[in-house]
């Protein structure tokens, strides 16, 4: 792997603006009523009668070594990328199934409704392409994230990750080895979830419901165009047969 790319957050600096949620939806073109990064909060002094300060903590996609996700998907559109590390989805061969939706402790992915096909966090593949920071990182107005290459040792991720103690959040059950290091006090820890592997039985019930309205909408359309065709031309209830004996005559 010629790079390992990661991310690290300081949450004691993230003060909940949103503008990395903004920033993303408008620089990955995300739909409405889904986000492919989120900011996470909670109060770090639970003693009764008292109010500790919030910690916010964002994140997204965590782009695991060990990401369960790709063991879900029956396609192989979920890939590990061997250049990068970056956890990936081919939309060319994604099914929109599910599958890897339910594997990921996380939530990070959702089913995109227009194109049908799984999305999440992809550190902003297009804008890297251009030789830019992911948009969360770039738009955040504390720095709250820094972004780089864990294989790079003169790099700015590096640096932050030897000078001080980092916390993986992770569920103990489905322990993925995320490249999201957050520094210091995360805040919240226990919202991941255990990875939910499909069986064959949830990977046909899932499946169904796409592929039955794919035909659906097959037999409709070639209804609709056997009765566009009868329309336009009717006929006069005289096979072509019938003609041609007619004119022998």
């Amino acid at each position: 792997m010629k790079s390992r790319l990661a991310m690290a957050v300081d949450a004691s600096t993230c003060i909940d603006c949103k503008a990395c949620m903004s920033a993303c939806k408008v620089a990955n073109k995300v739909p409405e009523n889904h986000w492919r990064n989120w900011i996470k909060s909670a109060d770090l002094d639970v003693q009764p009668g008292k109010h500790g300060r919030l910690r916010f903590q964002p994140g997204n996609c965590m782009h695991c070594d060990k990401p369960t996700c790709v063991d879900a998907c029956p396609t192989g559109a979920t890939y590990k990328d061997e250049t990068d590390g970056t956890v990936r989805i081919d939309r060319g061969i994604c099914i929109g199934c599910g599958q890897c939706m339910s594997a990921c402790p996380y939530g990070a992915r959702y089913r995109h409704p227009e194109l049908r096909v799984a999305d999440k966090c992809d550190f902003c593949a297009e804008r890297r392409a251009a030789g830019l920071e992911p948009a969360c990182v770039s738009t955040c107005p504390t720095k709250t994230r820094t972004f780089g290459d864990l294989n790079d040792p003169k790099s700015e991720l590096n640096r932050l990750l030897k000078a001080n103690k980092s916390v993986r959040v992770v569920n103990a059950r489905s322990n993925t080895d995320p490249n999201i290091y957050y520094l210091g006090n995360p805040g919240i820890e226990d919202w991941p979830v255990e990875a939910r592997m499909p069986s064959a039985f949830e990977f046909w019930k899932n499946l169904a419901g796409p592929v039955v309205k794919l035909f659906v909408g097959l037999s409709a359309a070639g209804f609709g165009a056997m009765l566009i065709k009868q329309l336009i031309a009717p006929g006069d209830g005289t096979n072509q047969d019938d003609k041609e004996r007619e004119k022998d005559e």
